[in-house]
C-alpha cells in the first residue's frame, strides 16, 4: 500500500576531524571526472564494478556476531583513510569501471561529516549508484541530509523486531529509534530501502516470519542473510568454534516463509541493481524477500565487487586475509597514473572463489567494513 505505513505499525499488526567542505570545493572534488574506456577484470574475467568504503571502524553498536561487548581495540585515528584519499581511490576507481559505491564502516553515520563525503562521491560523474549500509540508530537524523546529498538508498541492519532481544543482540535499547530511521527512510524515497537480518540459530530465527511480513504491506527489500564464521563476541563470535551449528540455510528460511504465507514468487525481474540475493514476493506482497546464501550457495562466480578498510587496504574478498595496501601508496606521494596501476594489479588478484573452508579472519568485521 506504499510508504505511508508506519514501520512499526505493519509489526503490530502481524503475530574527525572538523568540516571537510572546504577541501573538497578548493580540491576540486565534485567536479566530472573524465571517464576512460578501461575496466577491471580479475582472474576470473569478472568486470570489477563495485567498491565497498568503510568509513571508520568506530560503532554504537555491539552485535554479538560482529564485536564482543568490551569493544576491539580501535585503528589510531591517523590511521584511517582521510576523505581526500577516499575520493582519490574513488576518482581513480571509477577511471577503471567502478561504477557503483557503498559506504559503510563500522557504523558510518557516527564519522563526522560523512554527508560531505556523501555529496562529493555523488558528484563523481560515472558514479551510477551511491548507497549506505547503516545500522539505523542515527538514520533518523540524517536520512534527510544524506538524501540531500546525494545518496540513492540505504540497507539497514537490523536483526529483531522485538526489543529485548534487540537489546540482547546490540548490547542498545535503541530499537525505536532505528524503526523510525527506516520510515523516514521510506518516506524520503531512499529506495528501495532494504533491511539485512542475520539469522542466528535459538537467538532470533524465531522472527523469520515477522520480518518477511513486513513486506506485505511495506515497500521494504527484507534480506536474510546465512550466519557467516567473521568477528564477534563468546559464544556467537569468531573463534568459538560454533559459528556452523548457529546458522541456518536460506532454503529453510524460504520454506518456512512458504508454509506461512502459503508460497512465493520469484521477484528478480526488474530490480535495477542486481545483488547477491536471491529476491521472492509474498502472494500479494508490496516489497521483496530475499536470501543471501554465502555460505551454503557461494555466489563468487558472480562476484563483482572489492573493500577498501577504513585503514586503506583493498581486500578482494570478504573471507581471505589478503590484501593491498593503498594508503602508503598514496601517503608516499604516488601519481594517480601508479595508483591506477596498482589498483589494477590488486583487482586482477582478486581470486575465483573463497577460501574453503572459511578463512578465519584475524581482523573483526568493524575493521573490515561490513
Amino acid at each position: 500500500m506504499g510508504a505511508s505505513f508506519s514501520v512499526r505499525w505493519a509489526i503490530a499488526s502481524c503475530p574527525d576531524r572538523g568540516s571537510s567542505a572546504r577541501f573538497f570545493r578548493a580540491a576540486g572534488y565534485g567536479k566530472e571526472t573524465p571517464l576512460s574506456a578501461s575496466q577491471c577484470n580479475d582472474s576470473a574475467v569478472r568486470r570489477v564494478d563495485t567498491l565497498r568504503i568503510s568509513v571508520t571502524d568506530r560503532c554504537n553498536l555491539r552485535c554479538v556476531y560482529c564485536m564482543p561487548r568490551e569493544g576491539v581495540p580501535l585503528i589510531p585515528c591517523e590511521e584511517i583513510l582521510r576523505y581526500e584519499e577516499i575520493l582519490r581511490i574513488v576518482t581513480c576507481g571509477v577511471r577503471l569501471g567502478i561504477r557503483k559505491l557503498r559506504i559503510t564502516g563500522g557504523e558510518p553515520l557516527v564519522r563526522r561529516d560523512v554527508v560531505d563525503l556523501v555529496g562529493a562521491l555523488a558528484r563523481i560523474q560515472g558514479v551510477d549508484d551511491l548507497c549506505m549500509t547503516t545500522n539505523g540508530v542515527l538514520l533518523r537524523e540524517f536520512a534527510p541530509k544524506l538524501k540531500a546529498a546525494g545518496l540513492h538508498r540505504v540497507t539497514v541492519s537490523l536483526d529483531s523486531l522485538r526489543p529485548d532481544r534487540y537489546e540482547r543482540i546490540t548490547g542498545s535499547n535503541c530499537l525505536a529509534r532505528v524503526l523510525e530511521g527506516i520510515e523516514s527512510s521510506l518516506k524520503l524515497g531512499l529506495s528501495p530501502v532494504k533491511i539485512n537480518v542475520v539469522l542466528i540459530r535459538r537467538i532470533n530465527d524465531g522472527e523469520i516470519e515477522d520480518f518477511a511480513a513486513l513486506t506485505e504491506r511495506l515497500p521494504l527489500e527484507v534480506r536474510f542473510i546465512e550466519r557467516m564464521p567473521a568477528g564477534g563476541a563468546p559464544g556467537v563470535g569468531q573463534g568459538c568454534g560454533d559459528w556452523k551449528g548457529q546458522g541456518i540455510r536460506a532454503e529453510e528460511v524460504l520454506e518456512r516463509i512458504r508454509r506461512a504465507f502459503g508460497g512465493l514468487e520469484p521477484a528478480e525481474a526488474g530490480v535495477k541493481i542486481p545483488g547477491p540475493a536471491r529476491l521472492y514476493r509474498l502472494p500479494g506482497g508490496n516489497g521483496r524477500v530475499g536470501v543471501i546464501s554465502a555460505v551454503t550457495a557461494p555466489f563468487c562466480a558472480s562476484c563483482t565487487r572489492v573493500r577498501l578498510t577504513s585503514d586503506g587496504r583493498l581486500r578482494n574478498c570478504l573471507f581471505m586475509e589478503e590484501s593491498f595496501d593503498l594508503k602508503e601508496l598514496l601517503r608516499s606521494g604516488a601519481s594517480d597514473k601508479a595508483l591506477e596501476a596498482f589498483l589494477k594489479r590488486a583487482i586482477a588478484a582478486k581470486p575465483r572463489n573463497h577460501a574453503a573452508p572459511f578463512e578465519r579472519g584475524r581482523r573483526p568485521m568493524n575493521q573490515i567494513g561490513g
